[in-house]
């Protein structure tokens, strides 16, 4: 992990090398992708089965590929009870805090005449999409379900990668039916994507497609964006610690540490304007590393988007850290609510020394499906909004629309389009009625 004074040629560098990790610098593998896309969309289920074996090694037909009762019953049996107590409180959490995102419809008709609104609707069917195969996910299916189910979806199915035994984890089943979803499929990959974008013999069409995924399935998503809504174009996980000389040197190395491991592309940061903090600092990730599980993968993202950088004063730390736009923020500085006021991108921000980022992965209740790759600037969290859609309601009278008819004309003839000044002037044809 580098440590470096934090100029503007060291923050121009890191701002390109972090750009170099989105999905939309990997156009080598969009071929593959589209190919994929286009031949589930032609032969559908066959083609599903075929790349879930290809890829899955798991031999699946329309008989079995849809994950049964007897199965989910099966999966409580397997998960322990204290983890199923975990996944009922954090999904408790989670429902609680989406609730206040909720929005209603609205009409006002304070002038004579007119009625103007906002008609706020659920989308009909929404299509989750949880990584899988060796690893387990619940906590992405919390995530992406109950915003779905606090919006009012109507239909929400679920497709994962199976085992080679067309077995899906027991935990992610587990969490799907807690969350409420409808049905799940045993369908990973960008054939999962093409699948819910377009609809095949077993698994239906859907009208957004939310959830994390591999390279192979971010592209997918960005391939079918148009024919479906999507959530966002998921890059390599991020954090970045803003810190000064009154933080612990031992959480602030844990917390980096606790993203770097999700692969080698993770980007992990520490912005302090403490030269003994950062020493420290480095000292206990060494420390840390040597002792955890995946320390290869670790190793490989602190060597390759890995930094301490050193900050003259903490207003340019700040100014840095809205620069680089990081999914994840943590904050630990003194008066860290005053720096939070001042902070402008970042996709979830953690204030003070016991508000770990984990606590935001698992259990305290905002969405942990964040913008990356610097999108925080005009993206926000996965919400109840990304499940709904507003339709605009305009209602006026026959004495409100003369108030203002010709003001209507005029702006269309200035645009030249005399129909739509037509439209208006029709109606006030006959001057008796005015």
């Amino acid at each position: 992990m580098r440590t470096l004074k934090l100029t503007k040629d060291t923050i121009s560098k890191i701002l390109t090398d972090l750009l170099k990790r989105s999905p939309n610098n990997y156009a080598g593998y969009e071929e593959r992708v589209n190919a994929i896309i286009a031949d589930v969309r032609s032969r559908r289920d066959q083609a599903v089965f075929e790349y879930t074996e290809k890829f899955d090694g798991a031999k699946l037909s329309a008989a079995d590929i849809e994950v049964t009762d007897a199965e989910i019953r099966e999966a409580y049996d397997e998960v322990p009870p204290e983890l199923l107590d975990v996944i009922r409180k954090a999904k408790e959490n989670i429902r609680v805090y989406h609730e206040k995102q909720r929005q209603y419809s609205w009409f006002d008709s304070s002038i004579p005449g007119t009625m103007l609104g906002q008609k706020v609707t659920p989308i009909a069917k929404a299509g989750v999409y949880v990584p899988g195969g060796k690893a387990a996910y619940p906590s992405s299916v919390l995530m992406n379900i109950i915003p779905a189910k606090v919006a009012g979806v109507e239909e929400i199915i679920m497709t994962t990668p199976c085992s080679r035994e067309g077995k899906v984890n027991p935990a992610t089943l587990v969490a799907a039916k807690e969350a409420g979803v409808g049905r799940v499929f045993k369908v990973g990959g960008a054939q999962a994507i093409a699948a819910m974008a377009f609809g095949t013999e077993s698994i239906p069409k859907v009208d957004k497609i939310v959830g994390p995924g591999n390279i192979y399935v971010a592209l997918a998503k960005k391939a079918v964006f148009g024919h479906v809504s999507i959530d966002s174009i998921a890059g390599p996980s991020e954090i970045l610690v803003l810190a000064d000389e009154s933080a612990n040197p031992r959480y602030v190395a844990a917390d980096l540490l606790s993203q770097a491991e999700h692969d080698e592309l993770a980007s992990a940061i520490l912005i302090t304007t403490s030269e003994s903090l950062a020493a420290e600092v480095s000292k206990e990730i060494n420390a840390f590393t040597k002792n955890l599980s995946r320390r290869e993968i670790i190793e490989k993202s602190l060597d390759n988007y890995g930094y301490i950088l050193i900050a003259p004063d903490l207003d340019t730390a700040i100014e840095t850290a809205n620069e680089i736009a990081s999914e994840h923020l943590e904050i630990v500085t003194e008066n860290a609510f005053e720096v939070m006021t001042k902070i402008k991108n970042a996709g979830a921000i953690f204030i003070g020394p016991y508000s770990s980022e984990p606590l935001g992965d698992y259990f305290a209740g905002p969405n942990h499906v964040l913008p990356t790759n610097g999108t925080a600037k005009f993206f926000s969290p996965l919400s109840v909004d990304d499940f709904i859609k507003k339709s605009s309601i305009i209602s006026y009278s026959r004495e409100a629309l003369q108030d203002v008819y010709q003001d209507i004309a005029q702006f269309a003839r200035c645009e030249q389009l005399t129909a739509h000044a037509n439209s208006v002037l029709v109606r006030f044809e006959d001057d008796t009625e005015i």
